[in-house]
């Protein structure tokens, strides 16, 4: 089957893209708004952009209606947020952090969370994320204003705040860090089950 993107629906569109590029990591954003009140939103489409500088990227889907979510508000007026990585054992709490509340009530509040002091911000990150990774805004780049169009914005990373337990011969270990995933739909994804494959190399 073959399926021009230029005649596709939108919904079909989202449904195609959010199934086929998976499984995606998660970036669980706190941010605090001008008026003091933390926010925390799941963003699915999130990578690292850059080692050197350390750079994250992720992108903020447009909600239908049009208007812009905390998350980005409270970067325009700081520039400051935590980038908290989602275990399986979070998994609940990050999705009821992704409820539509009003912007004067804090997701962490509302799904029992609490907060953990990074020496980098003002922003505080999740309390018992296994990593907490402060960042500031580099840039904001809207592909469009229109509804499901997207903003994406790089972030400087400042430093990291890892749990002890996590780090083995100054490296961090993979294998102790139960991470989640986003597949297409309401489902997720562990990364319980591994396998590795060596880099090839041409032969000599």
């Amino acid at each position: 089957m073959l399926l021009d993107s230029t005649t596709l629906d939108t919904r079909l569109a989202y449904q195609l893209l959010t199934h086929a590029v998976s499984p995606r990591p998660i970036a669980w954003v706190s941010t605090r708004s001008p008026a003091g009140v933390v926010n925390l939103a799941p963003f699915s489409f999130f990578t690292v952009a850059s080692i050197s500088p350390p750079v994250l990227l992720f992108t903020q889907v447009n909600p239908r209606d049009g208007h812009t979510k905390d998350t980005l508000r409270n970067l325009q007026a700081n520039g400051e947020c935590v980038v908290n990585i989602v275990t399986h054992a979070q998994a609940e709490a990050m999705n009821q952090s992704c409820a539509p509340y009003p912007p004067e009530v804090s997701e962490l509040t509302a799904a029992g969370l609490g907060t953990a002091v990074l020496p980098w911000l003002d922003v505080p990150g999740v309390a018992g994320a296994p990593i907490h990774i402060a960042c500031r805004l580099r840039q904001q780049l809207q592909i469009s204003p229109a509804a499901q169009s997207g903003t994406v914005v790089l972030l400087d990373v400042l430093g990291f705040a890892i749990d002890d337990q996590l780090m083995q011969n100054g490296q961090l270990c993979a294998e102790q860090l139960d991470v989640i995933g986003k597949m297409g739909a309401d489902s997720y994804c562990t990364t319980r089950q591994r396998f590795e494959l060596a880099r090839p190399a041409l032969p000599v």
